[in-house]
């Protein structure tokens, strides 16, 4: 046991994962009042927060009593470590979900890690409770990269409701929002889930209210094309970006404004019961069809079919929160190979709720007209290459049925 390996003690550094809400403000006060320990609240933007938002966070951290509070900006780390495998690899859980939240939360375990080392701290919390996906990924991270370390959970351990935690703060004079708001929402810059009432059930659908991103083109429509140059972002409608994060925003701010996205994912969770959450994923849906759709044009067959097993794999273990497994980075070199000849630009027509790929253009094409054009003419072959080919490809089988039938006889 990690606990054994320290002789914990008052006064002892502890590293928070905080995000300034309910669990983790309990938290807080509950390690420095009830335990005496140091706490250092560490915040990791993955692209869910704005300037505004992350300097209230942490002004509300040094209210509740925290030592120091750390913001750090992970969003183009995030991307580099894992979005951008996902776009390699086309990569949607159940072939529904594109790993909002699972991804997000590997890339804050692994900073959170990195500054428990920084800070020397003993100890490391976070909020999770016990009921979901969250623990485990924290937990599996924390125990591989920080041996040794403690991992403190007082959600989870002190098994406390909602109310439970409201009364023991207002009994400490925490001044915040304790409405409970009707959806539990987390937002990042691969999607945005959405949690409620109707997710709790088999069967429902989240209102239109519920949705983050409201509607605002109803009746409208335009085409966004996206350039890619080896797998990755560099252009939206003709427009360079320094990096492929700020392409993502830029699309998601055009996409989002349709309804594009949105959708219930069914899974299966870590801890072995079935769950369903909504989330909304206009970037993220537009950007892996469009790059889908480029790879079907320039890759060869046998390279899809194997980027679709190696991927899908990749996506169901990095869901599992598996981002430090070694057939990780191998996996990660054969998707960075595949996409050597990936690089053209993808036209793509917005609609409300829905989207169409229109077509794409680039210099690697296999669908070439030099080579003949499918179901009209060939320029590569002649009639009697055709049947000596089909014969000599239909052989193993053609004597296969020629002895089954002898064997009747």
């Amino acid at each position: 046991m990690a606990s054994e390996l320290h002789q914990v003690k008052a006064g002892d550094k502890v590293v928070l994962g905080f995000s300034g809400g309910l669990d983790t403000s309990y938290c807080v006060k509950y390690l420095t009042d009830e335990k005496g320990y140091e706490v250092h609240s560490v915040i990791v933007n993955t692209g869910g927060f704005s300037e505004e938002e992350l300097k209230n966070i942490e002004a509300h951290a040094y209210n509740l009593g925290v030592k120091t509070h750390t913001t750090i900006d992970a969003v183009q780390s995030y991307y580099d470590s894992i979005i951008k495998y996902l776009i390699y690899g086309n990569v949607l859980k159940n072939n529904t979900y594109p790993l909002s939240v699972s991804a997000e939360r590997l890339s804050q375990a692994l900073h959170i890690a990195a500054h428990v080392k920084k800070v020397g701290a003993k100890l490391v919390a976070h909020g999770s409770t016990g009921a979901g996906n969250d623990q485990v990924r924290f937990d599996m991270i924390f125990q591989i990269m920080i041996p040794g370390v403690e991992i403190l959970t007082p959600i989870r351990d002190l098994k406390l409701s909602r109310e439970a935690e409201i009364t023991y703060l207002k009994e400490k004079g925490v001044d915040m929002n304790f409405e409970k708001a009707a959806y539990s929402i987390n937002k990042g810059l691969w999607g945005t889930s959405v949690g409620g009432k109707e997710t709790l059930n088999s069967k429902g659908m989240l209102p239109e209210t519920a949705w983050p991103t409201q509607m605002t083109k109803q009746n409208e429509s335009e085409e966004l094309v996206i350039g890619f140059e080896k797998g990755e972002i560099k252009t939206v409608n003709k427009q360079s970006f320094t990096h492929p994060t700020e392409a993502i925003q830029y699309i998601q701010s055009i996409a989002g404004a349709y309804g594009i996205g949105r959708d219930i994912h069914v899974g299966d969770t870590i801890i072995g019961i079935k769950g369903r959450v909504g989330f909304e994923a206009a970037a993220p849906m537009v950007i892996l069809k469009a790059h889908h759709a480029l790879e079907k044009h320039v890759l060869t067959k046998w390279q899809l079919s194997w980027k679709d097993q190696l991927a899908q794999f990749y996506g169901n273990w990095l869901h599992e929160g598996q981002i430090l497994d070694p057939v990780m980075r191998d996996i990660e070199a054969y998707l960075t190979s595949s996409q050597e000849q990936v690089t053209g630009t993808v036209s793509i027509q917005l609609h409300p709720y829905r989207f169409q790929i229109i077509g794409i253009e680039s210099d690697n094409d296999l669908m070439s007209a030099k080579f003949g054009k499918y179901g009209e003419m060939n320029t590569g072959w002649t009639g009697n290459d055709v049947r000596g080919f089909t014969k000599i490809f239909g052989n193993q089988v053609s004597i296969f049925h020629q002895i089954k039938e002898s064997n009747k006889k």
